[in-house]
């Protein structure tokens, strides 16, 4: 899997070494990182700071881009990491409780090396205590939304969690499309099969980018375009979709 993933058309290869490892696996899960490899940036996701196994995920993970933080709930943890962390490795952090909701906008007001905030859906939903079976389902759009105002207000990047359901693509797309629609700026994948939907998804049609341009050419102030009234705040929404078409 890990020679797999390494030639992926992904942004970012998360390999993990929490929720997706045994415990009695994690000892030999932290050997195989040696072998991890991506096209984009290679992030990976250590065990949480209140297990016996995060330092020595941390110190095995040397040639990593990126460390993935599991269960953040303080600003505090932010910090323990980030004072271990070379120079040069960005660090993602992971809100996945109501304790790490309650605490999101001093978390995302760290700075550097703190890069991006990432919904954990899953985790969040058990510990809302929500009647769900399913890793996506039925996701909290208030803490989805919450999450991503402070992300933004600290020039974080924004990223949903998963939809665990690997052969439902149109609910793999709903689920896609209601993370864009409150500003994030991609979606975590559990298969290969899921990445062209979800990049889909967040990957701005011709149709969008044209009107994008036809915006921003339009007279300054207040006019007409195509039946709607347009201005200076219309400008700034066109201009944020190109941007997010030029993004890798």
């Amino acid at each position: 899997m890990l020679v797999k993933a390494a030639g992926l058309p992904a942004d970012e290869v998360v390999v993990d070494l929490e929720d997706g490892v045994a415990a009695a696996d994690k000892i030999a899960a932290r050997g195989n990182l040696t072998a991890a490899g991506a096209l984009g940036t290679l992030a990976v996701r250590i065990n949480g700071v209140k297990t016996e196994w995060w330092e020595d995920d941390l110190a095995a993970a040397t040639h990593a881009d990126v460390i993935v933080v599991p269960k953040v709930e303080s600003a505090d943890t932010v910090g323990l990491i980030a004072d271990r962390l070379p120079e040069g490795v960005g660090l993602e952090v992971q809100i996945e409780t109501t304790r790490g909701l309650v605490e999101v906008e001093r978390i995302a007001a760290y700075g550097p090396p703190l890069e991006a905030l990432v919904f954990g859906p899953g985790d969040f939903a058990a510990s809302l205590g929500v009647p769900v079976l399913t890793i996506g389902a039925g996701a909290s759009e208030y803490a989805m939304a919450r999450i991503a105002v402070a992300a933004r207000a600290y020039g974080l990047q924004l990223i949903d969690g998963p939809y665990a359901v690997l052969d439902d693509e149109d609910e793999l797309r709903r689920s896609a499309g209601a993370a864009l629609a409150l500003g994030y700026d991609g979606k975590w994948v559990v298969h290969p099969s899921q990445i062209a939907p979800v990049n889909d998804v967040f990957t701005p049609s011709d149709a969008e980018l044209e009107r994008a341009r036809g915006i921003l050419a339009a007279a300054d102030g207040a006019s007409r375009l195509s039946g709607e009234m347009v201005d200076a705040a219309t400008k700034r929404l066109a201009e944020a979709v190109l941007a997010r078409a030029s993004s890798p």
